[in-house]
């Protein structure tokens, strides 16, 4: 808008939907403009078969996996969730179903031990323009094939939900960890304490023997073992012996803080 460039944001482009009217004019903007292309980035519905139809060289989507691995809504979140180790950009030929078009071209990117969905996300989208300026040419120029998606390898990335950031004490240590990066900053993982609600923005999974409650004999899964500048200690795990340690938390009503700077506030939570 800044630049002087027409806005169009219609509610729907469905012509029989809940909007008729801004989808049939959406319509008629789109064919007065004859496409020869059209680029889709994060956008969280299907589109309708007319608007597939409509550009001469198709519809190209800009989506953030490898495929098949993580068709779905949320592919940059579920990638860190289950712990994989790269993921990526395709430039996709849309159809009808969910993320199953033919693939023009992919990049791969690393995820490490510390990725968060943020920064992987911001990674992503730099990759995803560079690839998209590098081919889109020859897309609308068709000289560049589409190779069909493998059946073999299909996983879907389901919509992110607020209650997904809930932690499960019953998960293993390192499961939760993957679930507290890939959350981070949304929609941010949490749990309940004493009837408050704390948000936890990094955690670590440790050793048995590395918390000062090592040696209790019996203790279950949500157990808080330890507090201190190092970070908080909760039993997880099916059995309560993984130890979570929560390295930056957010109490309620208050900022993200590492707790090295927080502990002795926290050390309500041993009573």
């Amino acid at each position: 808008m800044a630049h002087g460039i027409t806005v169009h944001q219609p509610r729907s482009l469905k012509l029989d939907g809940k909007y008729p009217d801004d989808a049939a004019a959406a319509q008629a903007v789109l064919q007065a403009l004859a496409p020869d292309v059209m680029v889709v980035a994060a956008y969280g519905l299907l589109l309708p078969q007319w608007t597939l139809d409509l550009p001469r060289a198709g519809c190209i989507n800009i989506h953030a996996s490898l495929l098949p691995r993580w068709r779905g809504a949320a592919p940059i979140h579920r990638a860190i969730e289950a712990g994989d180790n790269q993921t990526g950009i395709g430039l996709m030929h849309m159809e009808i179903g969910l993320d199953t078009g033919a693939i023009y071209a992919q990049a791969a990117l690393p995820i490490t031990p510390n990725t968060t969905g943020g920064a992987l996300h911001d990674a992503l989208a730099a990759l995803g323009a560079q690839l998209l300026c590098q081919h889109l040419p020859a897309i609308v120029a068709g000289t560049l094939p589409a190779a069909t998606q493998s059946n073999d390898g299909v996983t879907y990335a389901h919509k992110l939900q607020r209650e997904h950031g809930q932690l499960n004490w019953q998960l293993p240590a390192a499961q939760l960890v993957n679930q507290i990066r890939a959350f981070d900053p949304s929609p941010g993982c949490s749990f309940e304490h004493a009837g408050q609600s704390y948000k936890v923005w990094a955690a670590q999974a440790i050793a048995s023997t590395s918390t000062a409650s090592a040696s209790a004999m019996q203790r279950v899964s949500g157990d808080i073992l330890a507090v201190s500048a190092q970070g908080v200690d909760i039993a997880c795990g099916a059995d309560g012996k993984d130890v979570l340690r929560i390295t930056e938390i957010q109490k309620p009503g208050g900022k993200r803080l590492p707790v090295t700077a927080c502990w002795q506030g926290l050390l309500s939570f041993l009573n």
